[in-house]
């Protein structure tokens, strides 16, 4: 099969477009002929290295898969060839405390799809665990599918599961134009919050009250938290949507009103961040981190999905053969949205 592909790792030229052997599969895996992957910042984290993280290589990346059923392990049941599905990213060992309460990304197995041991998307193929096969709602193509999983999951388990997000309160969503900022605009309006976005450009804070948001911040030229503070007349944001790190830290602390959340899912910018507890404890803060999120909550989500309450944020779409061309652009901050890559 045709793949792209890194054999170590570096800037997005590492990424190498080529012939690699076909996925073998398992009695309890199926083999997917993938018709679309979306990117995530994951990606390129793989792509570059990650400090104390060992990843086999060569590595294929990408989590965000949709495609057709192409060969079905002997063991499996209910699934069929030609179907068409969409992969839920993250696996699981099925059996463990946090497995069998529905919190499968808490199972100290979980690991991503394409992410440090197995490979992923970036292919003509790829074999999956058949309970991570989902079918594709039908009004969608596979480009927009491919747009969901990953980015809305964690997105409503950090505001929904949680931050517990409640009607009327203001949400601020820290880079707006990334995908899991696009897919925060879109859940927070849909629970009945206010919403601030923040972005780098006038195109894309546009773009982000096209989606939803109520004011949008420049980042790039103005303070987030003193225009938090002024949109809502000095009282600051109930929950902060944090995914950039470094950057954006101090100004994210800052915008909460007394007794807000922050809840964050990356560090885009950097992880070395610094907080003063006596802010924490005077302001009654939360602090909380979140990693992706559990099959039942992709569920729960993708019934707004297929009842056109969420819409995939799609900027790009290209071929598999320009996987690196991709990876330069979304470091680049090139996009609103997902980029999506077609073998």
């Amino acid at each position: 099969m045709k793949a792209a592909v890194i054999h170590q790792h570096g800037a997005p030229e590492v990424l190498k477009y080529e012939d690699f052997p076909d996925p073998a599969y398992s009695p309890n895996e199926v083999l997917i002929k993938v018709r679309a992957c979306s990117i995530n910042h994951l990606d390129l984290w793989i792509r570059q290295g990650l400090r104390n993280v060992n990843i086999t290589l060569p590595h294929i990346c990408g989590c965000d898969i949709a495609g057709e059923v192409a060969e079905v392990g002997s063991a499996v049941k209910g699934i069929e060839r030609g179907q068409q599905v969409v992969i839920s990213p993250g696996t699981s060992c099925g059996r463990c405390e946090y497995c069998l309460s529905g919190n499968d990304n808490f199972c100290k197995q979980y690991e991503i799809i394409g992410g440090y041991e197995r490979n992923g998307g970036y292919a003509e193929y790829v074999a999956v665990p058949p309970q991570n096969v989902l079918m594709k709602p039908g009004k969608m193509s596979f480009e927009e599918i491919s747009a969901i999983p990953l980015t809305f999951l964690a997105a409503w388990h950090m505001l929904v599961t949680r931050a517990r997000i409640r009607t009327g309160e203001t949400v601020l969503v820290i880079a707006g134009g990334s995908g899991v900022g696009s897919a925060a605009i879109q859940i927070a309006k849909t629970f009945g919050a206010n919403v601030i976005a923040t972005a780098g450009s006038q195109d894309k804070m546009k773009k982000a009250k096209e989606l939803g948001a109520d004011y949008t911040i420049n980042h790039a030229t103005q303070d987030t938290a003193e225009e938090t503070r002024r949109i809502t007349n000095r009282r600051g944001a109930d929950i902060v949507f944090e995914n950039v790190g470094k950057a954006t830290w101090d100004k994210s602390v800052q915008a909460l009103t007394h007794g807000g959340r922050l809840i964050t899912c990356g560090a885009t910018s950097g992880s070395d961040v610094s907080l003063d507890l006596r802010y924490l404890y005077r302001r009654q803060l939360t602090i909380m981190g979140n990693y992706m999120g559990s099959k039942g909550e992709l569920l729960q989500l993708m019934k707004f999905v297929e009842a056109g309450k969420f819409k995939p944020v799609i900027d790009k779409v290209m071929p598999l053969q320009k996987a690196a061309e991709a990876h330069k652009l979304i470091e680049d901050r090139a996009v609103f949205g997902k980029v999506i890559l077609k073998p």
